[in-house]
């Protein structure tokens, strides 16, 4: 099972998520047509069920309209499907959708030009592969007691330096890390269930590096390109 991990500071949370619409969580999709639409025999259930694309364990209420509450056959249905075991799925489905939105036509032409000679595209199976995903949140202000918020400065900096330290202590425990930003991450809130006051930073793919992997040959700045001394 793929390992989650949620920094703030550095926290761990158990990760569950919540739909807003009649639609299913991608990965359950996938698995109610593998273990329900694809054994079934009765080919009007078939034909329904295709029709419906899985959403049909929800319905609303005149005080809800969000249609989270579940049917009977959707709370036997959970009884079989745990999201904590397809998180890392729906991020990489989330992921692969805003990434594709992004390389056709999202991005300028000239972002797309500068990502060339990296070779990257919308395709990260990487986010299922990992054994560790760590999802970075920036926290911009606190709920207080008393409801009041309290707005937190020099975020990006901290959690910017914070990641930076994260890096090398990976590396050297003898782990590789890939940074991946998705544009939007907005999704990661919904998915990990995070408050509205923490927005995604990065996502921190960690663990060991297969033994086919290849990566860009690019170089870094010579100090003398990046420094200036001044006596």
């Amino acid at each position: 099972m793929k390992n989650i991990a949620l920094l703030i500071a550095i926290m761990f949370t158990t990760l569950f998520a919540a739909t807003t619409e009649v639609q299913a969580v991608p990965a359950f999709a996938k698995a109610f047509k593998a273990r329900v639409i694809d054994k079934s025999k009765n080919a009007e259930f078939v034909t329904a069920a295709t029709a419906a694309k899985c959403n049909v364990c929800h319905f609303a209420t005149p005080e809800s309209k969000s249609k989270k509450q579940k049917n009977d056959f959707g709370k036997e249905l959970a009884k079989h499907l745990s999201k904590k075991n397809y998180t890392s799925t729906r991020i990489r489905e989330e992921a692969e959708e805003e990434e594709r939105e992004f390389y056709s036509g999202k991005a300028p032409p000239e972002w797309i030009e500068a990502l060339e000679h990296l070779g990257t595209d919308e395709h990260k199976p990487f986010l299922e592969t990992a054994p560790w995903l760590i999802v970075i949140f920036a926290e911009s202000y606190e709920l207080m007691d008393d409801g009041t918020k309290a707005k937190n400065y020099y975020v990006s900096e901290s959690v910017g330096i914070a990641t930076g330290m994260l890096v090398t202590a990976c590396h050297h425990a003898g782990l590789v890390t890939l940074t991946h930003t998705p544009s939007p991450m907005k999704f990661l809130n919904e998915v990990l269930e995070r408050p509205a006051n923490e927005r995604a930073f990065l996502i921190l793919v960690c663990g060991y590096p297969d033994e086919a992997a290849t990566v860009p040959d690019i170089t870094k700045k010579s100090i003398d390109e990046i420094a200036v001394f001044v006596e």
